[in-house]
């Protein structure tokens, strides 16, 4: 199984502060994720001024009050995002952000950042998602809120924009429930595989539900991205921080899902080199139930057994019954091929 490629969801759960978004990037890399990531926007170019909040914006931001109200005072400038950049830069780790608007891909571009990802509030989006393909670089697409002919529609007008390159960039679709937190009565983790095969595409998932087991679940069903939103405290106020991991699911998190990686493997049924040892002492061969002389043809009763596995094998039982032995075989000791001096099979 290759990496799975982990993606820390900052979002807005920097509040609108810069010294609050590089503790983040420190949470997102020292739980050993490979980007952490945020959103751009310009709240003028995104939403009127009188659009709703979502119910669960209302419920975890105690106020009802508009989207481009809570949304100005999220916005990071220019200045802000070149220097999350370049902190990511020297923590190490994958700086990504969520562009919601054209000005922001350009902005976003010019940083140097090299995999977009689109949300899924913007699969309809036509000159957003053309905006974004027309910088060529790796696409990452998510697809809450969507049926299977939206998402092939999206994914078209992505390799419409990138007809005639050589070297096509990547597309990763992510399975998605746009809902904060998701359930998981509702998150319907075989439509991600079906997602993939459909199209053709690496995909994953974008977890909103509680925890973690979904996100582990998703890699053992061969997610190749995992998303997931995480917070410096669920304590803290803003729409997103309730559905979030706190640093040290989030480091629990990272570990699950490389543990998960090991333990795929290349699907070919076998011991491993650690089992050869348990398997000397855990599996049984057959044992002299009494002492058997040097001669003495073998009876039923003179047989049993017994661990360990050091002589003939159980299978051949009925094969050593009416042998001859060729030395005196002692009582609870394995009875091995050189014992016998004819049998009725093959004996190993």
């Amino acid at each position: 199984m290759k990496k799975v490629f982990i993606i820390a969801e900052a979002g807005v759960n920097h509040n609108g502060s810069l010294a609050a978004a590089k503790k983040l990037i420190d949470a997102a890399a020292a739980a050993g994720c490979d980007a952490v990531k945020f959103q751009t926007f310009i709240a003028e170019k995104i939403t009127s001024r009188d659009a709703p909040r979502a119910s669960y914006q209302k419920k975890n931001t105690g106020s009802s009050g508009s989207q481009y109200e809570m949304l100005k005072k999220l916005e990071l400038s220019e200045k802000e995002h070149k220097a999350l950049y370049a902190y990511c830069r020297r923590k190490g780790i994958i700086f990504m952000s969520t562009p919601f608007d054209e000005e922001s891909v350009g902005m976003l571009s010019g940083l140097g950042m090299g995999i977009f990802k689109i949300a899924s509030g913007e699969i309809t989006n036509k000159p957003l998602i053309e905006r974004i393909a027309s910088e060529r670089r790796p696409v990452i697409l998510s697809t809450g809120m969507s049926y299977m002919g939206e998402v092939e529609k999206a994914v078209g007008w992505i390799r419409s924009a990138w007809k005639g390159l050589k070297n096509k960039p990547r597309i990763t679709v992510l399975h998605c429930v746009s809902d904060y937190p998701a359930s998981f009565a509702g998150l319907n983790l075989p439509a991600m595989v079906a997602l993939g095969g459909k199209l053709g595409l690496p995909f994953g998932l974008s977890d909103h539900t509680p925890g973690i087991e979904a996100s582990v679940a998703a890699c053992a069903l061969g997610a190749s991205v995992i998303e997931k939103h995480f917070t410096l405290s669920r304590k803290m106020k803003g729409p997103d921080h309730k559905a979030s991991l706190e640093p040290d699911e989030l480091s629990a998190l990272v570990k699950a899902v490389r543990n998960i990686e090991m333990a795929m493997g290349d699907g070919v049924k076998r011991p491993t080199a650690a089992e050869q040892a348990t398997k000397r002492v855990a599996r049984k061969g057959i044992t002299a139930a009494r002492d058997i002389a040097k001669g003495a043809v073998i009876r039923e009763q003179d047989l049993c057994v017994k661990r360990p596995a050091a002589g003939i094998a159980p299978e051949h039982l009925r094969n050593v019954i009416g042998s001859r032995a060729r030395t005196r075989i002692k009582k609870d000791s394995a009875v091995r091929s050189a014992h016998i001096m004819r049998s009725r099979g093959t004996i190993r």
